[in-house]
């Protein structure tokens, strides 16, 4: 008879211990059987036995899936603690950007306040003047593209509620195109209006959306470009010629502009104008040729 020392902890599994033949299985190695797991281990005082450690299987899974969900706790609080870590850090670090951009928009709508005197007091001047030279009315062309980067720039930085009123589209195209002709005059101009539109809107917002879409339409056309306006069927389209669009998907996004010149926020005011006043606009190019339409 043989005499075997073995210390296990009893508090961690039920086992049992058995002494077996030696065979060719693996020692330390887990074998699963229908009810139970068990190891192999080598006996130190002799060479033709092993000693078979046995575990419950039922405990065993039991004491993996208490690990599994202490794992999965301790994952679920270690990532709460990185993500309020994280919140608690970019509000720290974009907290000076935010003020800075506080800053800016502060700065623009005191400059635009600052503006909005001079501007207005040149073209009451020069309204008042009987016969003017063709300085003046250059003079006064300026002043009202001044005068609309002004309002571009007070309909970006301020929000407001827009009344509607019963407003003619043909009047507006016909004062803007007027505009526009007499600045872009080597562009060839075709406007067919079949009929006049009258909605319920905001003129002034109306105004801007047109006046933003021909401002585009002259300024990035080509030397010997062309502009059609067509009115009808409760549409408005307006078709130029162009250099071309590389994103045409991001033309009416904040900021957006594909050449130096320009504030990138000229299409974005027209499409946040356009949602406020239910009107429908779509912008698409083929071959160079842009084709902007406004369905009402």
């Amino acid at each position: 008879m043989k005499n075997y020392s073995i210390t296990l902890d009893k508090y961690i599994y039920n086992y049992s211990i058995d002494i077996v033949n030696k065979n060719n299985k693996k020692l330390y190695e887990l074998y699963f059987n229908k009810n139970e797991l068990y190891i192999l281990v080598p006996l130190p005082m002799d060479s033709s036995s092993f000693m078979k450690i046995i575990y419950s299987k039922n405990d065993y899974f039991l004491k993996l899936d208490s690990i599994y969900n202490t794992l999965i706790l301790k994952f679920i609080v270690l990532t709460l603690i990185n993500i309020i870590i994280a919140l608690i850090f970019s509000f720290y670090s974009l907290n000076p950007l935010r003020k800075s951009l506080l800053m800016l928009q502060e700065f623009m709508r005191d400059i635009i306040h600052d503006l909005n005197t001079p501007i207005s007091s040149i073209m009451i001047n020069l309204k008042m003047i009987q016969n003017p030279s063709y300085e003046i009315k250059v003079i006064e062309q300026s002043v009202n593209i001044l005068a609309s980067l002004h309002k571009n720039l007070d309909n970006y930085c301020n929000s407001s509620i827009l009344l509607k009123e019963k407003i003619s589209i043909k009047n507006i195209i016909t004062k803007q195109s007027n505009f526009f002709i007499s600045i872009y005059d080597y562009i060839d101009w075709n406007i067919s209006i079949n009929e006049d539109i009258e909605i319920e809107s905001n003129y002034e917002a109306m105004e801007r959306i047109i006046y933003n879409l021909l401002n585009n339409a002259c300024r990035y056309n080509t030397t010997n470009g062309f502009i059609k306006i067509i009115l009808k069927n409760k549409k408005l389209i307006i078709i130029n010629d162009s250099y071309g669009i590389d994103n045409p998907s991001k033309v009416f996004d904040r900021f957006y502009k594909e050449s130096d010149r320009g504030l990138g926020i000229g299409l974005h005011i027209v499409s946040k104008l356009s949602k406020e006043l239910d009107v429908t606009i779509k912008l698409e190019v083929k071959d160079k040729i842009v084709t902007t339409s406004l369905s009402f």
